[in-house]
This record gives structure tokens, C-alpha cells and sequence, in this order.
């Protein structure tokens, strides 16, 4: 892991900077969910309705493998995958996924869910073939969780939490925060200790999929709300033992700034075949890559990988085209500050 580290009284700050010899495949297996949620970034229109089935999962996480990997993209070591939907435990091939990627070798294998757990997944597969379960809890109580994420869904995934815990596997959590949210996230770390959960993720709300479409704007965090709440809530979590994630977001003017599309290896799978390399531009078809008939090919531009090449002051060049509300000029014009690459993250932990 390449860093930077901040020492703090009892806790260690690190700037997890990107890794070149390593890849993160995001893997939508299917776009339906059970759920509405209000931050929902999935766009059926620009990333499909198709569920797949177990011989398009396997023969795509073959595509990015070490072994089998594409000529399209460049060999790595490891490679993480992350299974998502819509809801991945809705798709019944979930389970078949999983074994296939453990047996292809990749190197973690995460499962993000809402805390429905369908078709019984915890029966069928094991703590050595999942290395986490992800839950998305918004809200340290139901009254804020389910404002955003629909009734019932706090018992739901906190229950589904400890049954998780109960059967031996390590379990995150996954904290989209927005205004509609942030004054409650300080107290999401005793509750999660409390639920026996090891890691911490603290997400800024895109404005992308639903949001895009309803306004969301208005959900957007300014860096003084950002910064003033997400980094002690951080070290809190860390004091209890848990890992916390979050990511950078603001940069000052004079600190570098680098694009994960140009440094790492990220790719974001839809069940329509499109591949992005960054997840800003999801809903829009500036996808990289597609995978056609079974095979991944590079597409011609233009694409998100020619925007890379742009160079501005604000720091993050998609931010700047579908994100400014988060952005500040001085009264010369000048940006007040760089907005970070989405995928730079700070890692709080207990020393």
C-alpha cells in the first residue's frame, strides 16, 4: 500500500493513494432492487435492465482475471472484486459468482447488499469464500435510515447484520452522506460496534442516477459541512475499533492532484456490457470499454479516457462537468480549492 500518514493521539490517518499493480472490478450483476432509494446512482437506461445469468458472470470475471484476463487491458496481480446490483442477492447466480472467483484467484471478494440477503445466500457459500459482506445503512435509527432508503429498512439490514456476524463472516458498512443525513452520521460508530461490524465506509452522494434526475442537487455537502463532520467521526470509529474509509474529496490548490483513470486499474461492469473507468460518468455513454459477444473491447472516442487529458485548476475534471455545485471562486475567479479524484481515500485506523 503506498501512503502518507498522519499520526494522531491512538489512531493512524492515512492517505491510501492508488496501487498500480492492482485492479477493483465493480461488478453490477443486475440493475433490479427490492428498494428505491432517493441516492440510487443505477440509470436503467444507460446501464440495462438484464439480470445475468451464471455463464455470463463467470465468463466476464474470466475477462479480468490474472489467467484469463482480456488483451484489452494490461495484466495485474490482484484483482478485487466488489458484486453489486441493483441488489446482487436478487440474481440467483450470486453464489456460483462467488465460487467462480475465489477459483479464478482473485484477490477479495465483497458483497454489497441492502440486508435482504435473498435466496438464502448465507447458506450457500462460506467465510473463506467471501471476504465481506458490505451493508448500506444511511441513518443510526429508522427514522433517518428509512426517509431515504424506505420503511422497514433499518430493522431489516441491521438484522441482517447480525445474522451475518453470527455465521462467522467479516461484515462492513456503507454510509452515503448527504444533507439529508450528515448531522446523524457521528453516530453511526457505537452502533456499528455495537452490530459487530469491523469496517467503516463514509460515501459523498453523487449527483448521478436518481438524484440527477430529482433535483439532487440540494443533497450536496459543502467542504465546511464535509470536513467539519467526516474526519472526527472517522477518528471516532477508529477509537472503537473500527476501520474507517472516507474519501478525500477537497484537495488544497497547492497539493497534486492525480486521476485514478490515468494511475490505477478501476472498472465498473454493467449487466448491459458497458465498462467505465470512472464512475462520475455513469449516466452518460462515455464508457471505455464493452463487452461484446463475450469478448472486452476498447471503444473509440470519444470517451471518459480522452477527458483525462484535461487539465484544470478545479482539479477533477468530471466534478467540474457534472458535480460543480461543489466547487467556490474567489472573487478573481479562482477555484478556492481542488476537488480530488472520487476514488483517493483516507483510512483511519486504531494504533
Amino acid at each position: 500500500m503506498k501512503e502518507t500518514t498522519t499520526k494522531g493521539n491512538n489512531f493512524l490517518r492515512r492517505t491510501v493513494e492508488f496501487q498500480p499493480h492492482s485492479r477493483n472490478l465493480f461488478f453490477h450483476i443486475l440493475t433490479a432492487c427490492n428498494l428505491k432509494c432517493a441516492h440510487c446512482y443505477i440509470n436503467p437506461d444507460q446501464h440495462g435492465t438484464r439480470t445475468l445469468d451464471e455463464d455470463t458472470i463467470n465468463g466476464w470475471l474470466r475477462l479480468f482475471s490474472l489467467e484469463h484476463g482480456s488483451g484489452a487491458i494490461k495484466k495485474v496481480q490482484d484483482t478485487n472484486v466488489i458484486f453489486l446490483g441493483g441488489e446482487p442477492t436478487l440474481n440467483p447466480a450470486l453464489a456460483t459468482g462467488i465460487k467462480e472467483a475465489r477459483r479464478l484467484g482473485y484477490a477479495s471478494i465483497t458483497v454489497d447488499t441492502n440486508g435482504y440477503l435473498f435466496h438464502n445466500i448465507l447458506d450457500k457459500v462460506t467465510p473463506e469464500e467471501v471476504d465481506y459482506f458490505s451493508f448500506s445503512l444511511d441513518g443510526s435509527k429508522p427514522e433517518i435510515n428509512d426517509s431515504i432508503r424506505g420503511r422497514g429498512t433499518f430493522e431489516t439490514c441491521t438484522k441482517g447484520i447480525r445474522a451475518t456476524v453470527k455465521r462467522g463472516f467479516s461484515v462492513s458498512s456503507i454510509f452515503t452522506a448527504s444533507a439529508a443525513n450528515i448531522h446523524d452520521l457521528p453516530n453511526m460508530p457505537k452502533l456499528l460496534q455495537k452490530l459487530g461490524v469491523s469496517r467503516f465506509f463514509i460515501q459523498v452522494i453523487g449527483i448521478r442516477g436518481n438524484p440527477a434526475r430529482e433535483g439532487g442537487a440540494r443533497l450536496q455537502l459543502t467542504r465546511d459541512v464535509w470536513e467539519s463532520v467526516v474526519p472526527e467521526t472517522a477518528f471516532e470509529a477508529a477509537k472503537l475499533g473500527l476501520v474507517c474509509h472516507y474519501p478525500k474529496v477537497f484537495l488544497e490548490r497547492d497539493e497534486p492532484f492525480e486521476c485514478a483513470g490515468f494511475v490505477a486499474e478501476n472498472y465498473f461492469v454493467f449487466p448491459n456490457g458497458r465498462v467505465y473507468t470512472c464512475p462520475l460518468c455513469e449516466d452518460y455513454p462515455l464508457h471505455s470499454y464493452e463487452i461484446r459477444k463475450g469478448r472486452l473491447e476498447k471503444r473509440a472516442p470519444l470517451t471518459e479516457s480522452e477527458l483525462y487529458n484535461l487539465k484544470i485548476p478545479e482539479g477533477c475534471v468530471m466534478n467540474k462537468l457534472f458535480h460543480p455545485g461543489n466547487l467556490e471562486y474567489d472573487p478573481q475567479g479562482e477555484p478556492m480549492y481542488k476537488v480530488a479524484c472520487c476514488m483517493l481515500k483516507e483510512e483511519v485506523v486504531l494504533r
